[in-house]
Protein backbone atom coordinates (compact mmCIF):
# COMPACT_ATOMS: atom_id res chain seq x y z
CA UNK A 1 0.00 0.00 0.00
CA UNK A 2 1.54 3.44 -0.74
CA UNK A 3 2.20 5.40 1.94
CA UNK A 4 0.16 8.94 2.27
CA UNK A 5 2.17 11.62 2.45
CA UNK A 6 1.57 13.84 5.32
CA UNK A 7 0.51 17.79 5.37
CA UNK A 8 2.72 20.19 5.34
CA UNK A 9 3.00 23.36 6.34
CA UNK A 10 2.97 24.97 3.27
CA UNK A 11 -0.37 23.66 1.99
CA UNK A 12 -1.67 22.94 5.68
CA UNK A 13 -3.91 25.12 7.12
CA UNK A 14 -3.09 26.48 10.96
CA UNK A 15 -4.82 24.72 13.74
CA UNK A 16 -7.05 21.94 12.14
CA UNK A 17 -6.93 18.56 12.83
CA UNK A 18 -5.38 16.44 10.32
CA UNK A 19 -7.28 15.10 7.38
CA UNK A 20 -9.31 12.18 6.96
CA UNK A 21 -6.93 9.58 4.91
CA UNK A 22 -9.89 7.56 3.56
CA UNK A 23 -11.48 10.20 1.18
CA UNK A 24 -13.65 8.39 -1.21
CA UNK A 25 -14.68 11.37 -3.04
CA UNK A 26 -14.11 14.97 -4.73
CA UNK A 27 -16.47 17.73 -5.79
CA UNK A 28 -14.71 20.05 -7.85
CA UNK A 29 -15.70 23.90 -8.90
CA UNK A 30 -15.43 24.14 -12.51
CA UNK A 31 -14.48 28.28 -13.54
CA UNK A 32 -11.18 28.91 -12.29
CA UNK A 33 -10.66 25.81 -10.56
CA UNK A 34 -10.97 23.27 -13.83
CA UNK A 35 -10.41 26.03 -16.15
CA UNK A 36 -8.23 28.64 -15.87
CA UNK A 37 -8.69 31.86 -13.78
CA UNK A 38 -10.19 34.52 -15.64
CA UNK A 39 -12.03 34.00 -18.81
CA UNK A 40 -15.14 35.32 -16.89
CA UNK A 41 -15.04 39.11 -16.15
CA UNK A 42 -17.53 39.17 -13.26
CA UNK A 43 -16.68 43.05 -12.08
CA UNK A 44 -17.68 43.90 -15.83
CA UNK A 45 -20.47 41.67 -15.19
CA UNK A 46 -21.70 43.04 -11.83
CA UNK A 47 -21.90 46.44 -13.62
CA UNK A 48 -23.39 45.64 -16.67
CA UNK A 49 -26.36 44.32 -14.45
CA UNK A 50 -26.07 47.17 -11.97
CA UNK A 51 -24.72 44.67 -9.12
CA UNK A 52 -22.92 46.37 -5.94
CA UNK A 53 -18.51 45.62 -6.48
CA UNK A 54 -19.00 42.99 -3.90
CA UNK A 55 -22.23 41.75 -3.99
CA UNK A 56 -23.47 38.18 -4.98
CA UNK A 57 -24.60 38.12 -8.93
CA UNK A 58 -27.11 35.36 -8.75
CA UNK A 59 -28.53 36.77 -5.03
CA UNK A 60 -28.79 40.00 -6.66
CA UNK A 61 -30.19 38.39 -10.08
CA UNK A 62 -33.21 36.75 -8.08
CA UNK A 63 -33.81 40.36 -5.78
CA UNK A 64 -34.47 41.98 -8.94
CA UNK A 65 -37.93 43.59 -10.12
CA UNK A 66 -39.76 41.28 -12.77
CA UNK A 67 -39.42 44.18 -15.29
CA UNK A 68 -35.57 43.83 -15.17
CA UNK A 69 -34.88 40.61 -14.14
CA UNK A 70 -34.65 38.96 -17.75
CA UNK A 71 -32.42 41.98 -19.10
CA UNK A 72 -29.76 41.14 -16.49
CA UNK A 73 -30.40 37.11 -16.79
CA UNK A 74 -29.54 37.67 -20.69
CA UNK A 75 -26.55 39.99 -20.07
CA UNK A 76 -25.32 36.94 -17.83
CA UNK A 77 -25.28 34.20 -19.96
CA UNK A 78 -23.82 36.04 -22.88
CA UNK A 79 -20.65 37.13 -21.16
CA UNK A 80 -20.90 33.42 -19.63
CA UNK A 81 -21.28 31.83 -23.38
CA UNK A 82 -18.32 33.72 -24.31
CA UNK A 83 -16.52 33.08 -21.77
CA UNK A 84 -16.91 30.02 -21.41
CA UNK A 85 -15.60 29.85 -25.62
CA UNK A 86 -12.36 31.11 -24.82
CA UNK A 87 -11.45 29.03 -21.69
CA UNK A 88 -9.07 26.42 -21.40
CA UNK A 89 -8.39 23.42 -18.83
CA UNK A 90 -6.37 24.46 -16.01
CA UNK A 91 -2.59 23.46 -15.75
CA UNK A 92 -3.10 19.39 -14.66
CA UNK A 93 -6.71 19.53 -14.54
CA UNK A 94 -7.46 16.55 -16.75
CA UNK A 95 -4.42 14.61 -15.44
CA UNK A 96 -5.90 14.69 -12.11
CA UNK A 97 -9.00 13.69 -13.03
CA UNK A 98 -7.58 11.13 -15.55
CA UNK A 99 -5.60 9.53 -12.28
CA UNK A 100 -8.58 10.15 -9.46
CA UNK A 101 -11.28 7.90 -11.71
CA UNK A 102 -7.91 5.47 -12.40
CA UNK A 103 -7.66 4.99 -8.53
CA UNK A 104 -11.76 4.65 -8.19
CA UNK A 105 -12.34 7.92 -6.15
CA UNK A 106 -15.78 9.39 -7.10
CA UNK A 107 -16.03 12.89 -8.95
CA UNK A 108 -18.98 15.17 -8.98
CA UNK A 109 -18.94 19.17 -10.41
CA UNK A 110 -20.46 22.06 -8.61
CA UNK A 111 -20.64 25.07 -10.50
CA UNK A 112 -22.89 28.36 -10.10
CA UNK A 113 -22.20 28.44 -14.09
CA UNK A 114 -25.24 27.52 -16.32
CA UNK A 115 -25.76 24.08 -17.87
CA UNK A 116 -25.62 25.98 -21.61
CA UNK A 117 -22.26 27.75 -20.79
CA UNK A 118 -20.97 24.49 -18.45
CA UNK A 119 -21.81 22.46 -21.66
CA UNK A 120 -19.58 24.56 -23.58
CA UNK A 121 -16.44 25.04 -21.53
CA UNK A 122 -16.15 21.49 -21.35
CA UNK A 123 -15.92 20.99 -24.84
CA UNK A 124 -12.58 22.97 -24.28
CA UNK A 125 -11.38 19.40 -22.97
CA UNK A 126 -10.09 16.71 -24.86
CA UNK A 127 -9.03 14.09 -22.65
CA UNK A 128 -12.08 13.72 -20.43
CA UNK A 129 -15.95 14.41 -20.35
CA UNK A 130 -18.92 14.69 -18.47
CA UNK A 131 -18.78 10.50 -18.25
CA UNK A 132 -16.14 11.01 -15.99
CA UNK A 133 -18.52 12.34 -13.31
CA UNK A 134 -21.12 10.76 -11.19
CA UNK A 135 -23.16 13.95 -11.08
CA UNK A 136 -22.68 17.24 -12.32
CA UNK A 137 -24.88 20.27 -11.06
CA UNK A 138 -24.84 23.83 -13.03
CA UNK A 139 -27.31 26.37 -11.19
CA UNK A 140 -30.32 24.88 -13.37
CA UNK A 141 -29.83 21.62 -11.27
CA UNK A 142 -28.30 22.79 -7.70
CA UNK A 143 -31.43 22.90 -4.92
CA UNK A 144 -29.55 26.16 -3.70
CA UNK A 145 -26.20 27.38 -4.77
CA UNK A 146 -23.24 27.88 -3.17
CA UNK A 147 -21.81 29.01 -0.44
CA UNK A 148 -25.06 27.00 0.58
CA UNK A 149 -24.45 23.53 1.16
CA UNK A 150 -26.90 22.09 -0.52
CA UNK A 151 -25.17 21.09 -3.31
CA UNK A 152 -22.05 19.27 -2.22
CA UNK A 153 -24.85 17.30 0.13
CA UNK A 154 -26.67 16.34 -2.94
CA UNK A 155 -23.22 15.31 -4.95
CA UNK A 156 -22.62 13.05 -2.10
CA UNK A 157 -25.73 11.59 -2.36
CA UNK A 158 -25.37 10.93 -6.01
CA UNK A 159 -21.91 9.64 -5.33
CA UNK A 160 -22.73 7.23 -2.87
CA UNK A 161 -20.05 8.64 -0.74
CA UNK A 162 -20.84 10.61 2.82
CA UNK A 163 -19.87 14.24 3.12
CA UNK A 164 -17.00 13.44 5.54
CA UNK A 165 -15.07 11.64 2.96
CA UNK A 166 -15.32 13.87 0.28
CA UNK A 167 -13.37 17.11 -0.33
CA UNK A 168 -14.62 19.58 -2.25
CA UNK A 169 -12.38 21.51 -4.37
CA UNK A 170 -12.36 24.99 -5.53
CA UNK A 171 -11.04 29.02 -6.23
CA UNK A 172 -13.38 31.43 -4.08
CA UNK A 173 -14.31 31.40 -0.78
CA UNK A 174 -18.19 30.35 -1.68
CA UNK A 175 -16.13 27.25 -2.52
CA UNK A 176 -14.96 26.50 0.96
CA UNK A 177 -17.95 27.19 2.73
CA UNK A 178 -20.26 25.26 1.39
CA UNK A 179 -17.87 22.00 1.93
CA UNK A 180 -17.23 23.36 5.35
CA UNK A 181 -20.94 23.71 5.67
CA UNK A 182 -21.72 20.28 4.77
CA UNK A 183 -18.64 18.62 6.64
CA UNK A 184 -16.71 17.92 4.12
CA UNK A 185 -12.77 18.78 4.03
CA UNK A 186 -11.89 21.77 1.66
CA UNK A 187 -8.90 22.67 -0.52
CA UNK A 188 -8.23 26.17 -1.86
CA UNK A 189 -6.86 27.12 -5.31
CA UNK A 190 -6.32 30.81 -5.02
CA UNK A 191 -6.89 32.76 -8.53
CA UNK A 192 -3.72 34.68 -6.81
CA UNK A 193 -1.32 34.39 -3.91
CA UNK A 194 -2.97 36.89 -2.00
CA UNK A 195 -6.80 35.77 -2.41
CA UNK A 196 -8.34 34.70 1.08
CA UNK A 197 -11.13 32.94 1.96
CA UNK A 198 -13.51 33.67 5.03
CA UNK A 199 -13.40 30.31 6.27
CA UNK A 200 -9.71 28.87 6.39
CA UNK A 201 -9.80 25.30 4.27
CA UNK A 202 -8.44 22.41 5.09
CA UNK A 203 -5.19 23.07 2.53
CA UNK A 204 -4.48 25.38 0.22
CA UNK A 205 -3.00 24.63 -2.76
CA UNK A 206 -0.83 26.36 -5.71
CA UNK A 207 -1.55 23.55 -8.18
CA UNK A 208 -4.12 21.18 -8.92
CA UNK A 209 -1.94 18.01 -8.81
CA UNK A 210 -1.13 18.74 -5.38
CA UNK A 211 -4.55 17.78 -4.08
CA UNK A 212 -2.96 13.89 -5.81
CA UNK A 213 -0.37 14.09 -3.09
CA UNK A 214 -1.91 15.89 -0.07
CA UNK A 215 -5.60 13.52 0.08
CA UNK A 216 -4.74 10.80 -2.22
Amino acid sequence: MRTRPSLTSSLRSPNLLPYDPTIAGVVFDFDGTLTQPGALDFPAMRKEIGCPHDGDILVHLRNLPASQQARAETIIQAMEMTAAERSVPNEGAETVIRELRKRGVKLAILTRNSRAAFDCALKRFSRISAADFAIILTRDEARRDKPHPDGVVQAAVEMGVPCDKIVVVGDFSYDIEAGHAAGAATAFLPPLPSATTRIAPTVRLTRLNQLLDVFF
